[in-house]
């Protein structure tokens, strides 16, 4: 299946700002920054090998009125590696996401999805490796439970706000979300710490103490918002 909705030009070159990070080195650019953008209680459905960035595509749910509103018809608009990140207040009770929605995710190359609350029909998500990041799972469907209210406004997630197209973080750690404005800021910032990581690992491969390799490149004031 082709998605029509393609990556924009701009979006492809912020994503790939964050080629061959991680979610604790973008972590610790947000801290140096002042930023915060860790998304506290959301976590990985698996051990994802790999991180996945893409822009926010974002979603926020409320309770459902009567007669009850759509769950899922929003995933025709999503663009081929954004990250869909779904606001559903962190309810825990109903689920938003299932087999279905992943399939057609998948077919349509969206890059993952982020929900602060729960998803089911988790085999399919493990099965088919679609990156699933979540606050639980449950299997109880949200249909007539909730509804979608908005797309593409700023939403919360894990306490963080997440504005559409945001540039979403994304691995076994957990997520992260990047202002779409600082988003070159906060590559280049964790880049830098990266490569003083690798450095101290480096020393340390050749016979270094850690204390010894630590005090010499900074180790403790690498995430410090600077003064």
């Amino acid at each position: 299946m082709t998605n029509p909705q393609k990556a924009s030009v701009e979006d492809k070159e912020l994503v790939a700002l964050f080629d061959g990070l991680d979610t604790p080195g973008v972590s610790d650019a947000l801290d140096k920054l002042g930023l915060h953008g860790q998304a506290f209680n959301i976590a990985p459905l698996a051990d994802y090998a790999y991180p996945i960035v893409g822009p926010a595509f974002t979603v926020k749910y409320i309770p459902a009125s009567v007669p009850p509103g759509t769950v899922g018809d929003f995933i025709d608009d999503v663009a081929e590696g954004d990250v869909v990140v779904i606001d559903n207040d962190g309810r825990t009770d109903c689920t938003v996401w299932g087999d279905i929605m992943t399939q057609y995710a998948g077919l349509r190359g969206v890059a993952g999805t982020v929900i602060d609350g729960v998803c089911r029909d988790v085999s399919k998500a493990l099965g088919d490796c679609y990156p699933l990041f979540t606050a639980g799972r449950f299997m109880r469907t949200g249909k007539d439970r909730v509804q979608v209210e908005s797309v593409n406004t700023t939403i919360a997630v894990g306490t963080v706000r997440v504005a559409t197209r945001d540039i979403v973080v994304a691995d076994a750690n957990g997520v992260v979300i990047v202002p779409r404005a600082r988003a070159r800021e906060v590559a280049e910032e964790a880049r830098q710490i990266e490569s003083v990581e690798s450095s101290i690992r480096e020393r340390i491969a050749n016979g270094a103490t850690i204390r010894e390799a630590r005090t010499a490149l900074g180790y403790h004031t690498l995430q410090r918002k600077a003064s």
